[in-house]
């Protein structure tokens, strides 16, 4: 999202803690939305109300990088009383589970570009929702989101793309789909004196054949 222009973005913004891991306010709110929905503490669990089934899910994984990153978020949930179990996998069985859609949390990254089209349809349209091997993973079944999906690839104009992908940004937010796992708003370089990128960055980042040799090189 960091590359969107500042034109199509909302404002939405995250809870922002103070980087020690420990954020108790947002653990308040966490737990007083649970309740609302019908929860409760049994000893260290969460439970339901009418039913007694415990909150816990699946984290499925493909390599130890995803398990580290879902270890510390389940220590955090664990707090709350949610009990979440993390099983890797190998290749050849991950992503069969994710074609048949046979997990509860994956982590996941669609790429996007300047100008979203028909890839929307395969990623969060009620008819990719039941088909084996798109990448609607989260399941999305929201007549909002497929009008707003039309609404973009029929625009005509800049102006009528630019209102439809707002409007679908808003129904993707509301509907609470995905969980942001992090964000890093720049880029660091390293690089030699006598090299020199242009005056503006491109929107999607650094692009290293737009720079030049500007002198001779140490």
């Amino acid at each position: 999202m960091s590359y969107i222009p500042t034109s199509w973005r909302g404002a939405h913004a995250l809870p922002v803690g103070d980087g020690s891991g420990n954020n108790r306010e947002a653990l308040r709110e966490a737990y007083k939305l649970l309740t609302e929905a019908g929860y409760k503490l049994e000893g260290s669990r969460l439970v339901h109300e009418k039913t007694g089934a415990p909150l816990a899910f699946e984290f499925l994984a493909a390599t130890r990088a995803q398990e580290r990153i879902m270890l510390a978020y389940a220590r955090m949930l664990e707090r709350l009383g949610i009990s979440v179990s993390i099983r890797q996998v190998d290749s050849a069985q991950y992503w069969a589970r994710l074609k048949s859609f046979d997990f509860d949390m994956i982590q996941w990254t669609w790429g996007a570009s300047l100008s979203p089209g028909n890839e929307q349809v395969n990623r969060w349209s009620s008819r990719a929702a039941d088909n084996e091997g798109t990448l609607n993973y989260a399941g999305v079944k929201s007549k909002a989101a497929d009008a707003m999906i039309d609404a973009l690839l029929t625009a005509r104009t800049y102006e009528e793309l630019t209102a439809a992908v707002r409007a679908f940004d808003r129904v993707l937010l509301s509907g609470d789909y995905v969980i942001p796992l992090f964000h890093i708003p720049k880029q660091w370089i390293a690089h030699w004196s006598h090299l020199r990128p242009p005056e503006r960055t491109a929107l999607l980042g650094t692009d290293f054949d737009t720079w030049w040799q500007a002198g001779e090189a140490p």
